[in-house]
This record gives structure tokens, sequence and C-alpha cells, in this order.
């Protein structure tokens, strides 16, 4: 069993910036990468960014591309989300998920972590 635990959310301002973490634990599993996504109220939930550790390639939403960037490391199963120039609309829990089984597929989800941009 894989838990995923996020941290690092809370209140910033429009125009802020906020970094949220995420760190993975529990029986011993391979990695092929992890994500972040993310739910506004009464939406669905969306995909923000991920990362593949074999060539550590990055993946954006249109809608944070620019704004956001994913990191992570491998070995310490942990994986960044920076967000500057934080927006209104960025307002939302923001989920953690990570691929164990292959590299297609995220079979493991963390709690979520709220991120509140104010005007």
């Amino acid at each position: 069993q894989v838990q995923l635990v996020e941290s690092g959310g809370g209140l910033v301002q429009a125009g802020g910036s906020l970094r949220v973490s995420c760190a993975a634990s529990g029986r011993t599993f391979r990695s092929y990468g992890m994500g972040w996504f993310r739910q506004a109220p009464g939406k669905e939930r969306e995909f923000v960014a991920s990362i593949t550790w074999s060539d550590r390639s990055t993946y954006y939403a249109d809608s944070v591309k620019g704004r956001f960037t994913i990191s992570g490391d491998r070995a310490k199963k942990t994986v960044y989300l920076q967000m500057n120039s934080l927006k209104l609309e960025d307002t939302a829990v923001y989920y953690c998920a990570i691929k164990t089984s292959s590299p297609s597929e995220y079979d493991a989800w963390g709690q979520g972590t709220q991120v509140t941009v104010s005007s």
C-alpha cells in the first residue's frame, strides 16, 4: 500500500506564490512518475502537471503553463509544485498522484491540500 501526503497548501493573494509538496511512503514500490491534479468547488478534478522519472520530462495543463513548475526526487519519492503568479481560478484542492503499476496510469492518490487564492 502506497500512501501519499500533501503539504504546503494555504491562503495566498492573487499574484503571489506557493509551493505544495507530496511525499510517498509505504511498501517498496516502483515509481514511474508523479503528478498533480486539482479540483475546484463544483468542478471535476483536472490535470495540472506531471513528471516522468525515466527522462524527467514534464507536462503541464495549458492553464498553468509558464506559471507552475513541477519537480521532484525519485529516490526520496517526493514531488513539488511551485506555483507562481497565482490567480483566483487556481483556488482548488490539489491532489498528488503516483504511477506504480504502469507508466500510463495513476494508481494512488493523496488526500489533497487546499490552496485558496484571494483578491
